[in-house]
């Protein structure tokens, strides 16, 4: 299939996006900084180009469903949901070197879905429970939060690294900046992962007849929310420091990536489905 392979190019141009945004964190040449934006712009529209193009192969199939509907797909559309995101906040914050923070995990998460003996990449229809207009719409917007989660996690990362007395670390933005950003990041990712699970909540009444039945997907889905309900929170409670908040961005992401991959690989339950074949 001609998206596999196009996706698979994928994997490795964003590779090359990290290397050359790590580049810049050594020379730091506007050339180098143009090269690795227009890169992963680049690399961004072939990813769309491929999840099109798998769109389009499943309808010549005759079972032509949105590329949103096994873990395959929802790996390729959470790399590409990362990639976005990213590009919209360099644009918007004029800062070229978070890039070496953030692709890695466009990267990996391309790198497992190309390349893992566990991840299934054949076109196949539509289990009935997904048969679902509530499909596109649950998944894009818990994806689009789980993106804003790296990122954000990706920030906490660089603000626990910063050195203030180092002239290395004076090219990021500030602490103050940084915390702001994941701030930012963090509140968005919560709102759009609030519309996912009440998505899916109504999506699961019309599959299964009950709202919520406590699933491991679904638990694991509310603990993250409290843990980044408690990440706003704590950020409005004067007397916690930024250090803490970064902390717990981290430690969000890491309940993200187990309510993505622990729940399908280590717990059964209703959403089966996204286990890896």
């Amino acid at each position: 299939m001609w998206n596999v392979k196009i996706l698979s190019y994928v994997t490795f141009l964003y590779l090359g996006c990290w290397l050359l945004y790590l580049i810049l964190l050594v020379f730091r040449k506007r050339a180098i900084q143009k090269l690795a934006t227009g890169a992963t712009a680049f690399t961004l529209i072939v990813h769309t180009i491929g999840i099109i193009l798998r769109w389009i192969e499943s309808h010549k199939m005759g079972i032509g469903h949105a590329p949103l509907s096994n873990l395959y797909e929802s790996l390729i559309f959470f790399a590409w949901c990362i990639a976005l995101l990213y590009l919209v906040i360099e644009r918007k914050y004029k800062n070229y070197l978070l890039g070496a923070f953030v692709l890695p995990f466009s990267f990996l998460t391309m790198a497992y879905a190309s390349f893992s003996p566990d991840v299934n990449s054949r076109i196949e229809p539509l289990l009935p429970a997904l048969k679902s207009n509530w499909l596109i719409v649950h998944v894009i917007t818990c994806f689009l939060a789980y993106g804003a989660f790296a990122i954000s996690c990706g920030l906490s990362i660089v603000y626990l690294l910063k050195k203030p007395d180092s002239k290395f670390w004076n090219i990021f933005p500030t602490k103050t900046q940084l915390d702001e950003l994941v701030y930012q990041t963090v509140a968005f990712g919560f709102t759009l992962l609030t519309v996912g699970i009440i998505t899916g909540a109504v999506w699961a009444d019309k599959a299964w007849g009950k709202y919520w039945s406590w699933d491991p997907k679904e638990t694991w889905s509310l603990i993250t929310w409290f843990i980044y309900a408690i990440f706003l929170h704590c950020r409005l409670v004067k007397g916690w420091g930024e250090k803490k908040l970064a902390f717990i961005s981290i430690v969000g992401f890491a309940s993200v990536l187990f309510t993505y991959f622990g729940v399908n690989f280590l717990l059964s339950g209703l959403h089966s489905y996204a286990k890896p074949s």
